[in-house]
């Protein structure tokens, strides 16, 4: 194996080993952060067995440009691997949030409950509010997703009332409800 580090081949396995290490840390500080401590641990196992390798190696070899370059463009790209394959995988829940004009005319079949309307059609699960907004009256919408439903969400928002106001949070905790991702039912799971 040393001989293999040593050749000209062993700074493109440090870059390898350091994007693969690189993307583990960034999957873990994720999961970590949204609750998942023993998949966190697991997965932070293996990015520690993969880093000493790779710094092991690069140390040993401090005196050849490649090397050392393969192990700082290696942390660069598993950066962007590690957030590219957080969004691939979009883990997690978020609550899209919708504040829309009762419209004046109920006829138009505009605003808020026309996108409540559309959002339960395509098989999500919205809690409907009416409020008071600075001019209007407004419907306030609440649709609990997982996040890789987010975009289809959002296009559905837009084309029924491209005027809506829409935020997007991240839900750390749930309890009770229903998720509905596709149009069949799926309880809430709460994290510890």
């Amino acid at each position: 194996m040393e001989v293999l580090f040593a050749a000209p081949i062993g700074a493109l396995l440090i870059f390898c080993l350091r994007i693969v290490d690189v993307s583990m840390a960034m999957m873990r500080m994720i999961l970590a952060v949204r609750g998942s401590r023993g998949l966190a641990a697991l997965i932070g196992f293996f990015e520690v067995l993969v880093w000493l390798i790779a710094v092991g190696q690069a140390l040993q070899h401090l005196n050849s440009i490649p090397h050392v370059v393969g192990y700082a463009g290696g942390f660069a790209l598993g950066n962007y691997v590690g957030v590219w394959l957080e969004g691939r995988f979009a883990i997690g829940v978020n609550v899209v949030r919708v504040i829309s004009r009762v419209p004046d005319d109920a006829t138009t079949g505009a605003g808020g409950q026309a996108v409540a309307r559309m959002l339960r059609r395509e098989g999500f699960a919205v809690t409907e509010l009416l409020g008071k907004g600075r001019e209007n009256d407004v419907v306030m919408l609440n649709i609990v997703v997982p996040r890789r439903n987010v975009s289809r969400v959002m296009r559905i928002i837009g084309d029924s009332d491209p005027d809506a106001f829409v935020s997007v949070e991240e839900v750390r905790t749930t309890r009770g409800g229903y998720i509905r991702p596709g149009g069949r039912k799926m309880p809430f799971f709460s994290n510890p």
